[in-house]
């Protein structure tokens, strides 16, 4: 299912349900309303929020997350349902024994598509690529080299300029691409929920601190499609989180890509790649259904220049 991304940013807002529908209101006057079955996620993201308990209850039915952001726009929470797929009990026992050579080669085939992503988002940029085709044909098992953490050092100032620096912390372009990452990181979520998988059980991931290992694996490939969007942000002269910057980020999930199946929204290809994620962990092979390798068809056009 693809549906909207919902976000609450204006502060005091209370979340509530009602016929169907997630309703909107602020000292008892309601200011919108969004069906429930159209939801993909929802993300708090402002303070003094208050929800009801029906409304989690109604977001949990539907495997729809409840993602709670902090001040850097980062995700410090999320809402996960107690009961999910059908196959889950199966699904998570195959998980949990998947060997340490198979997650090995899983996580060389997501790092391979990150880097190959990254190499053609410069490349769109009118940046120099070369190499990172030949760090994706040097990854090897398990990225024992740690060519993805190569592959960010030349990316970075590549993208961005030589004075930037990742950093979470950060207001301005840390914080735009913060708030991309906690949409996909929501979407990615849903997916491994709709899958049947644990979300804290990862492939490569395994911060005692981290309840979302395996969902930060999952969404590896698809940051650089944060990053490029943001890239065209900046273009047109956004540096801050703002209303215009969150209607463009939150779309990030509907953007159209290109995989075996046709042109398909990017929700669906997070979709795709946890279903053969669980279904490598019970057939034993590492293989994963990941979008093919051109950018997304809304991203694949030159930024357009403002005029006013």
């Amino acid at each position: 299912m693809i549906g909207r991304v919902v976000e609450v940013a204006e502060d005091g807002r209370h979340l509530a349900v009602k016929r169907g529908f997630l309703v909107v209101s602020e000292r008892g006057e309601e200011l919108g309303r969004v069906p429930l079955d159209d939801i993909a996620a929802v993300v708090a993201n402002a303070h003094g929020l208050t929800y009801s308990s029906n409304l989690a209850l109604a977001l949990a039915e539907r495997d729809v997350p409840l993602v709670f952001c902090g001040p850097n726009h980062n995700p410090a929470a999320l809402l996960w349902p107690v009961e999910g797929h059908h196959l889950q009990s199966a699904r998570m026992r195959a998980q949990i024994d998947a060997g340490r050579p198979l997650c090995k080669r899983l996580w060389q085939i997501l790092i391979k598509a990150k880097i190959g992503l990254q190499g053609a988002v410069l490349e769109q940029r009118g940046q120099p690529a070369g190499a990172f085709e030949r760090l994706v044909r040097d990854v090897r098992s398990g990225d024992p080299d740690n060519l993805e953490a190569q592959a960010a050092r030349r990316y970075w100032p590549l993208l961005f300029g030589e004075d930037f620096r990742r950093d979470t912390a950060e207001p301005g372009l840390n914080g735009l691409l913060n708030y991309g990452y906690a949409i996909l990181r929501g979407a990615t979520a849903r997916a491994v929920m709709a899958a049947g998988l644990h979300p804290t059980l990862g492939i490569h991931h395994h911060n005692r601190n981290n309840p979302m290992c395996l969902v930060d694996d999952l969404m590896e490939p698809f940051r650089p499609i944060v990053d490029l969007c943001v890239a065209r942000l900046v273009d047109e002269g956004t540096l801050e989180v703002d209303r215009e910057a969150k209607t463009r980020l939150a779309a990030i999930t509907q953007m159209d890509m290109q995989s075996e199946q046709g042109v398909t929204p990017l929700a669906s290809c997070l979709e795709r790649l946890a279903l053969s994620l669980a279904r490598a962990y019970e057939a034993g092979e590492a293989r994963l259904d990941l979008p093919l390798q051109p950018l997304p068809l809304d991203l694949a056009a030159p930024a357009l220049t403002r005029t006013d």
